[in-house]
């Protein structure tokens, strides 16, 4: 599937070569054509006219945004029963951001209910569906925004990511997916999930885009207790620097071979073959020791999940759906005991990392062990457990890790390609990806 770039729609913009009005008529055109298939958007906005200027970053291009995000005047009922009449007053604040750069926000997108899981199959309303076969999940919790760009919705989208809610779907629906470093952009005006393991980012068509948006939504936000003070960056600067010369880590081991399909091994040694085509060094790790990083974040997933919802849990219990029901009832099951031991290998894991990053530039694997699964069926819930596997260990760090598409299954079905650099490193994760995305072009 082939739609033009965010990047791409600018320069048609800015040159003149299409107008604003023909770049939303053809974008309600595909909602109008693919959501009644795909399910894509809870809520779309109703059509109006606005008149950015053209010199603003977006100039009025349509941007999705996960329904876990505050839009004034816009429905956010977070995938949940609780919060399906819920009308903020006020913006989120990179929704905030967006809008002062001349975004169009053109609706709400499906999401695992309360994004506590990786299907974005939404007992309330209804099972979002990859564009790439509709029998499977796009992924989740973010699987609306991804499936929403994959099939020329929006021209970009925004999602959470407590696991690999954004990196997964991105994986899953063949687009690029990015989670900046914990802090980097500010939480305030999104739905929590936990509030130790909370990300948010875009998802997008290309890594220049990735970076394109990035731009715009990072920055301290003193009202948001997770944001945290970092110079500010042009994350388009470094994008194309040559990578002749930086080290790569590729993660090895039975962590990772146990659960990788062979189509996604396969795809992943060609990756690092094409990092090591432009001069850069690739050096297999041994990366088993993510398994008790990923563990510990499921664990405490779970349980800041049932924190934040302990009071719903006690009225309505029964109006959540019975998967997400059965998380949270697990995370207010975990002693405190068990939640201080998942905090000390978070900062083991922390510092691990630290020293990975010591040596090398960044480390690769795959973004999921599996393409997407199918959303019913006898093994699907099964194979959705896989998902979260190579993702929830940066979520753990707080380390950006970018999801960039690098190949297909014997069944065309889209692989991704993670790409982890050290803490507050995004322009190195997004360097890598741009080089990795202009080798493969024809």
């Amino acid at each position: 599937m082939k739609f033009p770039t965010l990047t791409q729609q600018l320069s048609l913009l800015r040159s003149g070569k299409t107008s604003l009005a023909e770049v939303l008529d053809e974008t309600y055109r595909r909602i109008e054509e693919e959501n009644p298939r795909l399910n894509a958007f809870i809520t779309v906005a109703p059509r109006s006219e606005i008149q950015p200027a053209k010199d603003s970053p977006l100039c009025g291009l349509p941007i999705a945004v996960k329904d876990l995000y505050d839009v004034a005047g816009m429905p956010a009922t977070s995938g949940a029963k609780f919060f399906a009449n819920y009308i903020p007053n006020q913006d989120a604040a990179i929704i905030s951001k967006l809008k002062d750069a001349g975004a169009y926000i053109i609706g709400k997108t499906n999401t695992h209910e309360v994004a506590l899981g990786v299907t974005t199959n939404n007992p309330h309303y209804g099972a979002c569906r990859n564009p790439w076969d509709i029998t499977r999940t796009p992924g989740g919790s973010s699987g609306g925004s991804a499936a929403a760009v994959a099939a020329g919705m929006a021209a970009a989208a925004l999602g959470t990511d407590t696991g690999g809610s954004i990196r997964i779907p991105a994986s899953l629906c063949g687009v690029v997916g990015f989670k900046p470093t914990y802090g980097r952009v500010s939480l305030r005006g999104i739905l929590p999930l936990s509030w130790n393991l909370d990300h948010a980012g875009p998802l997008a068509r290309s890594v220049e885009d990735a970076a394109l948006l990035l731009n715009l939504i990072s920055g301290y936000d003193e009202a948001d207790p997770a944001s945290q003070p970092c110079a500010g960056e042009d994350f388009s600067a470094r994008l194309k620097e040559s990578i002749h010369g930086k080290k790569i880590a590729l993660a090895t081991g039975r962590f990772i071979e146990e659960a990788t399909d062979a189509d996604v091994a396969e795809s992943i040694r060609a990756a690092s073959r094409v990092f090591a085509a432009q001069g850069a060094t690739v050096t297999e790790i041994n990366a088993d020791f993510l398994r008790e990083a990923a563990l510990a974040n499921s664990l405490m997933t779970q349980a800041d999940g049932a924190a934040f919802h302990r009071e719903r849990m006690k009225e309505h219990l029964d109006w959540f759906g019975a998967d997400v029901r059965q998380r949270l009832q697990t995370g207010a099951n975990f002693t405190s005991s068990e939640y201080a031991l998942a905090r000390r290998t978070q900062s083991e894991m922390k510092r691990r990392m630290e020293i990975l990053f010591q040596t090398y530039d960044a480390l690769i694997l795959p973004s999921t062990p599996i393409a997407a699964p199918l959303l019913e069926g006898e093994n699907a819930i099964e194979r959705a457990r896989l998902l979260t596997r190579f993702t929830a260990p940066f979520n753990l760090t707080g380390l950006p890790a970018l999801s960039l598409p690098c190949g297909f299954t014997h069944e065309n079905l889209p692989i991704g390609l993670q790409i982890v650099t050290r803490a507050w490193d995004e322009a190195g994760a997004l360097n890598f990806g741009w080089a990795f995305e202009m080798a493969l072009q024809p």
